[in-house]
């Protein structure tokens, strides 16, 4: 089984600041800060019975989302990814209130209540969704960098996928056309090794997921999921690549999660083991970040205290609005079922 690639010690980290400054780091540890207790407050809810449905979390994965979509990206750019979405969301700057609105079924959610976590959606941030069919937004994606080369728009759109979508059809017509017709697009492979229950090595005949690039020669490279810093440059090669050659990529992000495949799912079920989990918190991606930062003189404990303290805040904020949001009211059953309504 191919496992994630180790984060780099955090002093050989530090030595790759360059270019980035305190300022942005600071938000960026904020931004994965602020992933992780979402979606703890969002765990600790749906046990109360306050956030119903599917629910998929994201923790263990923040430093896709903050180093791909907060690093890598400029705001007009697009993101669309499949139903672990809260973080991605976040990290594009949707209001988490009006996350945490939607989760809860509220009218100020981000579709008004009506799609729920699997269906987190902005069109003012060019957050395309949260989609709930697994692979049903790769040919969107291709579709998206379509329209943004023939307007000759400079704009590119990040694709992210479970490891589990590629093994479906659409993953590999969306490739050969993106390949095939010079789009603008980076399809993001979050491999946590396991689509629900099923590890990689049990569910495709190859475990390294680049090598399903190339056959459709474009261009590919691994990324260790669980270093922010390493998510940010090599998503941000991809991107600069793309603007320049309107030309494809897929990036294999080697990362892991912490909870169980959805709500519904154990945090271990049956298909691992809760040493194997315990072994991968050891490379905890916000930990690994705040040693790399403190050893770099980035940050102090006491400021990532106040860090602790201030997303604490915010959560508690966003909790606050979603519960005193009103719920949909009757006749928003029959908007939005037809287009042009």
């Amino acid at each position: 089984m191919i496992t994630p690639t180790p984060a780099v010690a955090s002093k050989k980290q530090a030595s790759r600041y360059i270019g980035l400054s305190r300022e942005t780091l600071l938000r960026w540890y904020d931004d994965m800060l602020l992933v992780r207790r979402f979606e703890e407050k969002c765990a600790q809810l749906y046990g109360m019975g306050k956030i119903m449905g599917f629910c998929h979390l994201y923790n263990g994965q923040e430093a896709v989302s903050t180093g791909a979509v907060m690093g890598a990206l400029n705001p007009d750019d697009y993101v669309i990814t499949a139903y672990r979405d809260h973080g991605l969301a976040i990290s594009k700057g949707v209001d988490p209130k009006a996350i945490m609105a939607e989760l809860l079924g509220k009218h100020t959610g981000t579709t008004k209540g009506k799609g729920g976590s699997m269906h987190i959606f902005d069109r003012d941030k060019n957050f395309l969704g949260g989609h709930a069919i697994v692979g049903g937004h790769l040919p969107i994606a291709a579709g998206v960098a379509f329209a943004s080369k023939y307007r000759g728009e400079k704009r590119v759109i990040l694709c992210f996928m479970g490891d589990g979508a590629t093994n479906i059809g659409e993953f590999h017509e969306s490739l050969n056309l993106a390949a095939l017709w010079s789009l603008p697009v980076i399809y993001i492979i979050e491999n946590n090794m396991y689509s629900m229950g099923t590890s990689v090595e049990r569910s495709s005949a190859v475990e390294d997921m680049t090598k399903k690039a190339r056959a459709y020669d474009m261009r590919n490279e691994v990324v260790d999921g669980m270093n922010v810093l390493d998510v940010y440059e090599k998503v941000k090669a991809a991107v600069e690549h793309a603007r320049k050659t309107n030309e494809p990529s897929l990036l294999e992000v080697r990362t892991y999660r912490y909870r169980g495949h959805s709500m519904s799912d154990p945090v271990h079920g049956h298909y691992r083991t809760k040493e194997e989990v315990e072994e991968r918190k050891k490379h905890d991606p916000i930990s690994l970040f705040a040693e790399s930062l403190k050893s770099g003189s980035m940050i102090t404990e006491e400021e990532l205290d106040a860090a602790e303290k201030r997303i604490k805040a915010i959560v508690d904020e966003c909790v606050d609005f979603a519960e005193n949001s009103p719920e949909p009211p009757l006749e928003e059953l029959w908007k939005d079922v037809y287009y042009g309504e």
